[in-house]
């Protein structure tokens, strides 16, 4: 890889574009949440499992990471029309398109190896994550069907299950209910940048919901998966009445935020405002899952 001329801070820059710094951090996130309530439920010490959780935290990232520099590789074309992408290393050059492949192909399979340190479901679900992502997403149904979203959504949802699965089996309510939660809640908040980027996504000939259908269904399907999320919380009674509670007013809020939609008179400071309460509410749900299982809390 090749820096620009701006100096180490650009190149930094470059790396963090490449890497979608603020997408991995938000998958990074679930993974702990997983590992940590695998350890919870199981009353198992954090300390006996800090290899695991070691292996388990790298693995899972340079997974995730392979997985978006490939993103960024394969959508070169469509990134050089749309203007939030125009400045990734790939399109202008920073980073050659070789070394980006290689990079993430490299990631990829050291993060699976990783995960295979851990427990042989912890890297299927790894590389499910991947294969959907890579393949599934990017590669078939992004340009192609509206239900790019939905298939998308799959890759990240399966991370808790990673963090889980590096600890015990996946067959257990819990993270099959976070899994619920992320797959869900990834659809308003895809929906949201789709209409906020409206313009660049019609320009590069991407098939997202509104694009193809306009915002009157988009805004139909945002409601109905944010009604969804509503009782699933309801499950997660065993995680305590405060967890509960304030998943709920936050489903709440979230509906309330979904609806507004309809009587919006600015369609984009809207799905701004859906987009940032989807962004916090996510955060919230899954560094609460964390919080409320803390041993002074219990």
């Amino acid at each position: 890889m090749v820096a620009g001329n701006g100096g180490f801070s650009d190149f930094l820059r470059d790396v963090r574009s490449l890497f979608k710094g603020p997408v991995l951090a938000a998958n990074v996130l679930p993974v702990f949440t997983g590992f940590w309530l695998a350890l919870f439920f199981n009353g198992y010490s954090f300390a006996d499992y800090w290899q695991v959780f070691v292996l388990t935290m790298t693995g899972g990232t340079l997974v995730m990471a392979g997985a978006l520099v490939i993103n960024n590789w394969y959508d070169v074309d469509i990134d050089t029309i749309m203007e939030r992408t125009k400045q990734r290393p790939t399109v202008t050059g920073h980073f050659s398109l070789k070394s980006v492949l290689v990079t993430g192909i490299t990631l990829s399979l050291i993060g699976q190896i990783f995960l295979l340190f851990t427990t042989f479901e912890a890297a299927i679900y790894g590389f499910i994550g991947w294969f959907t992502y890579v393949i599934l997403y990017t590669m078939w149904s992004k340009r192609r069907y509206t239900l790019n979203t939905v298939i998308g959504s799959v890759s990240g949802a399966v991370s808790p299950m990673i963090g889980w699965t590096a600890v015990d089996s996946g067959f257990h309510l819990v993270p099959i209910i976070l899994f619920l939660i992320l797959f869900l809640w990834q659809m308003p908040h895809t929906f949201a940048i789709a209409i906020r980027k409206y313009d660049e996504y019609k320009a590069a000939k991407v098939a997202m919901l509104p694009v193809v259908y306009g915002l009157a269904v988009t805004k139909r399907q945002i409601l109905v998966y944010v009604l969804c999320l509503l009782p699933l919380p309801l499950y997660l009674t065993s995680l305590g009445g405060a967890f509960v509670l304030i998943a709920m007013l936050l489903n709440i809020g979230f509906i309330v935020v979904a609806a507004l939609g309809f009587s919006a008179k600015d369609d984009g400071k809207w799905a701004r405002l859906l987009f940032l309460y989807s962004v916090n509410y996510i955060t919230i749900i899954f560094l609460l899952a964390i919080i409320v299982t803390l041993p002074v809390f219990r």
